[in-house]
């Protein structure tokens, strides 16, 4: 507990700012003379975005690593240095940092702060009746919207470093192509599961911007938040529509414990039929760095070669 109160205190005497998402003109300064620029990110899904539109230019470091879950998340003491030492904070917002997202939204006088989600449009935006009117914050599983948080990123880095606009714009454009070329692998690789078969069952609710972008009917068997619990009533539920739906697998996910779908899966059983885990799909973390599946692109296409391989026809 003594370790968690200096943690809030550390953050309490950042510089308190009445404003988030994207800077005011002239409140910060220029970046340009810097020989590189020093910027944060809460997870892998930001990090990756800041790496590939900043380039060479910018060092990143991301807060949150492999399997951890931005949820749950809570800002260690070593997280508030790293603050300190930032050019430029970059988080996802739509309170998707829930136990940060107090602290990142009030970072101070001196530090540029930008919630990448900022420029997707509202209507965009999936709001749950069971969310307290909040957005669902898993906009990255829908690429085409992604695409609006690399234009955030080269913005809010253009403005923080003018005098280098033109290689964060070349870098953003190949950095959106591969974007483009990601929705349309993403697309294909979705028709060669069958219309009916297309049910994502996983721990949690995360994957329903996917649902809509590529046509998969998505069921969690937690809200949107990890933080909700699951009881037996939930389990028995989604088992009971397994069984109905004669649903093939389910996945677990690489940020959230397997207890829970596991749990499902012996439902299932004692309903006297069967249902496959049908691998690890990640939701909100990248895998392991210097693996494919530790970029954004890589993350992607793992997720949707593991439905496929799971509920899809063999190719022919």
């Amino acid at each position: 507990m003594a370790k968690i109160a200096r943690v809030a205190i550390a953050l309490a005497l950042l510089p308190v700012a009445a404003g988030c998402g994207r800077v005011t003109p002239g409140a910060f300064p220029d970046l340009s003379e810097r020989e590189t620029i020093r910027a944060v990110a809460t997870t892998g899904m930001v990090a990756d975005a800041v790496a590939n539109v900043g380039g060479d230019r910018v060092e990143v470091e991301a807060l949150m690593g492999p399997g951890v879950d931005p949820h749950l998340y809570k800002a260690s003491e070593g997280d508030v240095r790293r603050l300190e030492r930032a050019d430029v904070i970059f988080y996802s917002g739509l309170h998707l940092e829930a136990k940060m997202a107090d602290v990142l939204e009030r970072i101070g006088d001196r530090r540029r702060t930008a919630a990448v989600t900022t420029g997707i449009p509202a209507g965009r935006l999936l709001r749950p009746a069971d969310y307290e009117g909040q957005p669902d914050p898993h906009v990255w599983f829908d690429v085409g919207l992604w695409r609006h948080v690399a234009a955030g990123v080269r913005d809010t880095l253009v403005e923080a470093d003018p005098a280098h606009a033109a290689g964060y714009r070349r870098n953003a454009a190949r950095y959106l192509a591969r974007l483009d070329a990601l929705d349309a692998y993403v697309r294909t690789e979705a028709g060669r599961i069958p219309a009916p078969a297309r049910v994502i069952v996983t721990a949690h609710d995360a994957f329903a911007y996917f649902g809509r972008a590529y046509g998969f009917e998505v069921v969690g068997l937690q809200g949107i938040s990890t933080a909700s619990e699951a009881g037996a009533k939930d389990v028995a539920r989604l088992a009971e529509l397994i069984v109905e739906r004669r649903i093939p697998a389910i996945f677990v996910e690489s940020s959230v414990s397997p207890r829970t779908i596991e749990a499902v899966q012996e439902a299932v059983r004692s309903r006297a039929r069967d249902v496959a885990i049908g691998g690890s799909l990640y939701s909100d973390a990248l895998g392991s760095a210097g693996t494919p599946d530790g970029t954004y692109v890589g993350m992607v296409r793992h997720n949707i070669d593991a439905l496929v391989a799971a509920l899809g026809t063999p190719a022919t």
